[in-house]
């Protein structure tokens, strides 16, 4: 899978995706993941990416000329996704739906936003991570990148693991536990230490609803 990112830190996003599971997937050839610096396509003297609202208010306004200039150059994967509020709200369905595409691009805003030639004719999109405002799309654009390819094949360790995560039904997953069996006093459930697995089954089915009826009950 091709994924481009064009931002002003593109050492944000290199330095994030240069390690752990995305790391390893870069390093076995699975993820092809590029970079672009949009201030190197500005063309002041001060590679100034941002400039003041028509209209008057407050904060700046990212500039058309560079972002322009930044995806015409590179010819990037498409969608080219812009990572704003405004944007289709991100989630496992979403994840698994870029996961089955060759490739994609997002573009990391930054001030105010971007100018909205960008929003009109040069993105094919947008994607939000919920109902709250970040200094830039950079902390997104990762979630989104990290979301998207451990779903892709070959990169998880177990690819069962997919199969009983949270949301990839309607219901959280059941809770996890791990050695020692018991804990400062607390002990993990004798069922899981039988190995029965109907039992271990009927079990985590059961702790999967609670969990889900009380902690996100709109999922089902």
């Amino acid at each position: 899978m091709r994924i481009s990112v064009f931002s002003i830190f593109p050492e944000i996003i290199d330095s994030y995706c240069s390690v752990s599971l995305v790391g390893r997937a870069r390093a076995a050839g699975l993820l092809d993941l590029s970079y672009t610096d949009i201030r190197s396509f500005a063309t002041d003297r001060h590679r100034s990416v941002d400039d003041v609202p028509y209209g008057g208010g407050a904060g700046m306004v990212m500039k058309p000329e560079p972002l322009f200039s930044a995806v015409e150059a590179t010819d990037p994967p498409r969608p080219l996704y812009l990572l704003a509020p405004w944007g289709r709200r991100f989630d496992q369905a979403f994840a698994h739906e870029l996961s089955q595409l060759d490739g994609f691009s997002l573009l990391c805003g930054r001030y105010e936003g971007v100018d909205a030639r960008v929003e009109d004719h040069l993105v094919d999109g947008a994607i939000s991570l919920g109902d709250f405002v970040l200094a830039g799309g950079e902390i997104a654009a990762l979630a989104v990148i990290e979301a998207t390819v451990r779903l892709l094949p070959s990169v998880l360790g177990n690819p069962a693991s997919l199969d009983e995560e949270s949301f990839a039904g309607t219901e959280l997953e059941y809770p996890q536990y791990t050695r020692p069996a018991v804990f400062r006093g607390m002990e993990v459930p004798e069922v899981l230490l039988g190995g029965n697995h109907a039992k271990i089954a009927k079990w985590r089915a059961e702790m999967a609803a609670r969990r889900t009826h009380a902690h996100r009950p709109d999922l089902t």
